[in-house]
C-alpha cells in the first residue's frame, strides 16, 4: 500500500499558494484493508475513507469509464491493481494530475510563495508527473490530460473556472477544440443543474469572473447554459452612459469590478443578472432599453429556477434588476421618493440586504469604460436615509395612535410620516 497527495494541493504548492485541503490517493489497497486499519468508509459512488485521526478523505486509486450520458453514467474500477498513473489519467487538467508521496505532505503546506523562494523546494524532485503538468504549469497552460476529458461535460465548466481563478493561464488550443466538439455533440445539454450552479458559483467568486464567461463563450457552452446572458454581446447601449457600448462587454466589466471590490456571491450573481432584459429589447428601440428592468426580473427568475439558485441570491438579484436604475438616479430624489424607494427595496425590514443591493449598484455604475475608479455617492446618501428611517421608534407611535382609536393603515401612515420627517432632516 502506497499513499500520495494528489491534485490541487500539489498544484498550489508548486505555485507558492496556500495549501488548505489535501486529496489523498491510496494505491495497492482494498476496502477491507482500509477498514481493518481504522479508516471509515464514506463514499457512496466511489471508494472513499476518512482517516481515523485527521478525518481527511483517502480514496482508493481508481479508473472511470463512461457508460451513459449524465453525471452518474460512469463505471468505476478500484482494486489493488490500479496504478497511480492510471488514477491521475482520469483527472481533468494536467496541472491537477500530479502527485507527491505521503512523506512529502508536510513540506507542501510549508511552501513559500514562488516569488519569495530562493531555490526550488526539496520535494520538487519527488513530484510524480506522468502527464506533463509541471511543464504546463510553467507555461501557464490549461490542458486536458487525455481524450477521456470529453466523457464528462462538467469539465468544460471546470476549465472555465480555472481560467477565471488563474487569470494569466491560457486554455490550450487542443483543449478548446475538444470542448467545442463536446458542445457540438450535445454533451453540455446533459449537465445536472446542481453541478452547473456549483461550478458557476465558484467561478463567480474567482479572481477575474469575466474569464469564466470568455471561455464558455469561446467553446459555445454559454449559449447552451445561459442563453439569456450570451445574447447580450452585440447589443448596443447609449454611448453617453455606456462608453463601452456593447452590453456584454459592460456585463464583464461589472463582474470584474465586483471581484476587485471583493463582493460576496449574492452580489456577484445580482451583477450578472441585472441587465438580462437588454437582450430582448426590440431592434427598432436600440440603443435605448426602456422597460428592461421588468424584463430582466422575469428572465433571471427563469434562470434561477432552472439552475436551482439559492433563494437569498435570487431575491437580491430581483431587487437589483428592478431598482438599479432608480438607485442610480436617486441623487435627484426628494424625501418622499427616497422613502418609496426604500420601501420597494424592503430596506427597513431587511437592512442588511439593502447594503448588498447598493453594493451591486455600485459595481454596475463602475463597470463602465472609464468609470472604474469613479465614486458612487448614491450609496452613502441612501444609507443615510435608511439609517434615519430605522431610527424612528415605531412602538410609541403605534401606542399613541391606538390611544386615539386609530388602527391598521392609519397607524402605518403615522409611522410613514415620522420616517419621512427623519429622512428629510437627514438629507437636509
Amino acid at each position: 500500500m502506497a499513499v500520495f497527495v494528489v491534485g490541487g494541493a500539489v498544484r498550489d504548492a508548486l505555485m507558492g499558494l496556500p495549501v488548505n485541503d489535501r486529496d489523498w490517493v491510496v494505491v495497492g489497497s482494498t476496502p477491507e484493508a482500509m477498514a481493518a486499519q481504522g479508516y471509515l468508509p464514506v463514499g457512496k459512488d466511489f471508494p472513499v475513507f476518512l482517516h481515523p485521526r485527521t478525518r481527511e478523505e483517502y480514496a482508493l486509486a481508481r479508473t472511470e469509464r463512461k457508460t451513459a450520458r449524465g453525471y452518474k453514467g460512469f463505471a468505476v474500477q478500484a482494486d489493488p491493481g490500479v496504478t497511480l498513473e492510471e488514477d491521475l489519467a482520469r483527472r481533468d487538467l494536467t496541472i491537477n494530475a500530479m502527485a507527491v508521496p505521503e512523506s512529502e505532505a508536510a513540506a507542501l503546506q510549508s511552501s513559500v510563495p514562488a516569488e519569495k523562494a530562493s531555490r526550488a523546494p526539496a520535494w520538487l524532485d519527488e513530484v510524480i508527473d506522468p502527464w506533463g503538468g509541471l511543464a504546463d504549469l510553467r507555461a501557464k497552460q490549461l490542458r486536458h490530460v487525455t481524450a477521456a476529458f470529453a466523457e464528462d461535460p462538467v469539465r468544460i465548466l471546470r476549465v472555465a473556472r480555472f481560467a477565471a481563478r488563474f487569470n494569466d493561464f491560457a486554455v490550450a488550443p487542443e483543449t478548446m477544440a475538444l470542448m467545442q466538439g463536446m458542445v457540438e455533440d450535445g454533451e453540455i445539454n446533459h449537465l445536472v443543474a446542481e453541478r452547473v450552479w456549483q461550478e458557476l458559483s465558484k467561478g463567480l467568486m474567482s479572481t477575474q469572473p469575466s474569464r469564466l464567461f470568455e471561455v464558455l463563450r469561446a467553446c459555445g457552452a454559454l449559449k447552451v447554459l445561459l442563453p439569456e446572458l450570451d445574447r447580450l454581446w452585440g447589443v448596443p447601449q447609449r454611448p453617453e452612459y455606456h462608453p463601452e457600448v456593447d452590453t456584454g462587454v459592460h456585463m464583464m466589466l461589472v463582474m470584474d469590478v465586483s471581484a476587485r471590490l471583493n463582493m460576496p456571491l449574492a452580489v456577484r450573481l445580482a451583477c450578472l443578472m441585472h441587465d438580462l432584459g437588454k437582450g430582448t429589447t426590440p431592434a427598432e428601440a436600440l440603443p435605448r432599453h426602456i422597460g428592461h428592468e421588468d424584463r430582466s426580473v422575469k428572465l433571471l427568475q427563469k434562470v434561477c429556477e432552472r439552475l436551482r439558485v439559492p433563494s437569498d441570491c435570487k431575491e437580491l438579484a430581483e431587487v437589483v434588476a428592478r431598482e438599479h436604475g432608480n438607485i442610480h438616479r436617486s441623487a435627484a430624489l426628494g424625501p418622499e421618493a427616497v422613502l418609496r424607494l426604500l420601501e420597494r427595496c424592503d430596506a427597513i425590514r431587511q437592512p442588511e440586504r439593502f447594503v448588498r443591493v447598493l453594493q451591486a449598484c455600485e459595481c454596475d455604475a463602475r463597470g463602465r469604460l472609464g468609470f472604474e475608479e469613479v465614486a458612487y455617492p448614491q450609496a452613502a446618501r441612501l444609507m443615510q436615509a435608511q439609517h434615519a428611517a430605522l431610527s424612528v421608534l415605531t412602538a410609541p407611535i403605534a401606542q399613541a395612535a391606538a390611544s386615539e382609536g386609530l388602527a391598521g393603515p392609519e397607524i402605518g401612515k403615522r409611522i410613514a410620516q415620522a420616517r419621512l420627517k427623519a429622512i428629510g432632516q437627514a438629507l437636509g
